[in-house]
């Protein structure tokens, strides 16, 4: 693009909402399932495998000697269904982070794959929501794989977990969106150590492996402010069959997740290549 054109876009797109978004978020989707078709699908395929690997060892093999557990609710299930809801959640959180944080970092510090995008038509409101939507593809692909494993097992105890495939994704886009978000102030490699950082305790603690109940009431609190419980609670209300008003709190803390995220991604990628 030569230096004219450039400032040609950046007059048309100067000021309003034009100069947040061109409508075609759906060009960045497709622009990353063209890079996909080179890229190994063992490094994808490894993050499909990991929750299934836990339900195998503490769902089926562990579950043997717990016998049923507790929910929230108070109604007892067998403790492979109550974990499986549970990783199917972080398998969504897996999917969205790893695309919306890693692969945003290296497009962002070194690629340079956004720089060229706004120089085109395209606003950073278009970049953001393609960047996350695609990372919602990886997510709705762990999530679909892992729900099959579970309708196998016997583990979806109504029929309401039908509704879980769309409560993971927007579990994922919580998380792609934040992800993205965090990952554009991100300087170096070392930084994005943080992350993992954060997402460990999350799988351990936010009552996937066990009840909540057996934390002090104080820690309690703690974990509840954690978003990957409200979309493990989420997900095991609907493939329990266990449906409660709280639910909707769940489901509200993520489209205020996904509102925040976006406007930091906007934001910031609009102050890294447009101001």
């Amino acid at each position: 693009m030569t230096v004219a054109t450039g400032t040609a876009v950046a007059a048309a797109r100067a000021g309003g909402v034009r100069a947040l978004w061109a409508g075609n978020p759906q060009a960045v989707v497709q622009r990353g399932l063209l890079a996909a078709r080179s890229s190994s699908w063992a490094v994808v395929l490894s993050g499909f495998f990991e929750p299934v690997f836990y339900l195998a060892s503490m769902g089926i093999g562990l579950g043997a000697l717990i016998g049923d557990v507790q929910t929230s609710s108070g109604v007892e299930v067998p403790y492979a269904a109550f974990i499986a809801p549970a990783l199917l959640a972080v398998s969504a959180m897996n999917g969205a982070i790893y695309d919306s944080t890693w692969n945003v970092f290296f497009k962002l510090n070194y690629g340079k794959l956004y720089e060229g995008m706004l120089a085109t038509s395209l606003g950073p409101l278009d970049v953001a929501l393609g960047e996350i939507l695609y990372a919602l593809l990886r997510g709705l692909l762990y999530a679909t794989g892992f729900m099959l494993i579970m309708q196998l097992l016997g583990l979806n105890l109504a029929w309401t977990a039908i509704l879980a495939l769309p409560a993971v994704m927007l579990i994922a886009f919580g998380f792609a969106s934040v992800g993205m978000a965090v990952t554009s102030y991100m300087k170096t490699f070392q930084q994005m150590d943080w992350i993992n950082f954060v997402l460990l305790p999350m799988f351990l603690f936010s009552a996937t492996l066990y009840p909540i109940t057996v934390y002090p009431e104080w820690i309690q609190h703690v974990i509840m402010a954690f978003p990957l419980w409200h979309g493990v609670e989420l997900v095991r209300g609907l493939t329990t069959g266990i449906l409660t008003p709280e639910m909707w709190w769940h489901v509200l803390y993520y489209v205020v997740m996904i509102a925040i995220g976006l406007v930091f991604t906007t934001k910031r990628l609009r102050a890294l290549f447009l101001d």
